[in-house]
């Protein structure tokens, strides 16, 4: 196969680890700066350039978009699409994952485990929502945050109300919910790619954080994880629509909660973590179903 990786960093470990799985098996593949890719719209003929020259003869195509340009990288995407090459991921899958209220709708929809969510848009509804979710405490997000930022632990009825009003003022979209003590600074990282858990890490906040993501200094260590959290991880990739997400998850006094589905999932954390080789696993499922064209718009909702 022919394959195009949508990315911004080569050096990075995830781009590097799927190059080299990529080429182990025989197949090519190049990364392609996605700001430096553009999209010529004319009828019946749907072209994408990189650095002037037409992009030509790729099957399939590896979505990695920095969240800092998800809009401009996902129109991009569309335009691969259109031309009949098989995205990993696709970009209606990867819009829905971004937009986290967007996930918790279609997550909720399905009946899927969830920390109590509320969401307004007036600041002067900041003390109505955070008892919504049973608190203070509560957890403030960025509607678009990612890797922790954007996400503060409020524990009282002033401070949470002061972050709620302070990000509204600077209209910014957030959600606000209930915080799940007992997971003590820890969650779960399922890593599903084609229908399957084919690995999971338990990730730990570095201390005096309740926050877990590795960027923010945590640790990551092997986990064997319970049925009812394996289906959850599975079930959340077929909803949102992705074939290969990473599904973060809380063990709360009421079984796995869902906290994100991330579509483009870094590899090198849960790859120490388990000693598996999973960039491997996820061109070995691009070779077994790209096809050209197969671009139909899985999930509902």
């Amino acid at each position: 196969m022919k394959i195009a990786m949508l990315a911004r960093n080569p050096n990075l470990y995830s781009h590097k680890r799927l190059v080299e799985a990529a080429e182990e098996r025989g197949h090519t593949l190049d990364i392609l700066n996605t700001t430096r890719c553009t999209v010529h719209i004319a009828s019946h003929r749907p072209e994408v350039y990189y650095n002037g020259e037409p992009c030509v003869g790729y099957d399939a195509v590896i979505p990695r978009i920095g969240a800092s340009i998800t809009n401009y990288g996902l129109a991009i995407l569309r335009q691969f699409e259109m031309r009949g090459c098989w995205p990993l991921n696709e970009s209606v899958a990867i819009g829905r994952s971004r937009d986290k209220l967007r996930s918790m709708q279609i997550l909720a929809k399905h009946g899927l485990g969830l920390p109590l969510t509320a969401y307004a848009n007036d600041p002067k509804q900041a003390e109505e929502i955070i008892k919504a979710v049973k608190g203070p405490p509560v957890v403030i997000k960025l509607l678009e945050g990612t890797q922790g930022i954007g996400v503060v632990l409020a524990e009282t009825m002033s401070s949470a109300k002061s972050v709620i009003e302070a990000f509204r003022g600077a209209n910014v979209n957030i959600l606000v919910q209930e915080f799940i003590k007992e997971a003590g600074g820890t969650d779960i990282r399922a890593l599903v790619v084609g229908g399957k858990v084919v690995a999971a890490m338990k990730r730990t906040g570095a201390p005096d954080d309740f926050r877990s993501n590795l960027h923010r200094g945590g640790s990551a260590q092997l986990i064997k994880i319970t049925p009812e959290e394996r289906s959850t991880a599975v079930r959340a990739a077929k909803h949102m629509g992705l074939n290969v997400c990473g599904v973060d998850m809380l063990r709360s006094n009421h079984g796995p909660v869902i906290m994100e589905v991330n579509s483009s999932p870094g590899l090198e954390g849960i790859e120490k973590a388990t000693g598996k080789d999973i960039a491997g696993m996820i061109i070995d499922y691009m070779a077994a179903n790209a096809k050209v064209g197969k671009t139909k718009t899985k999930g509902k909702g």
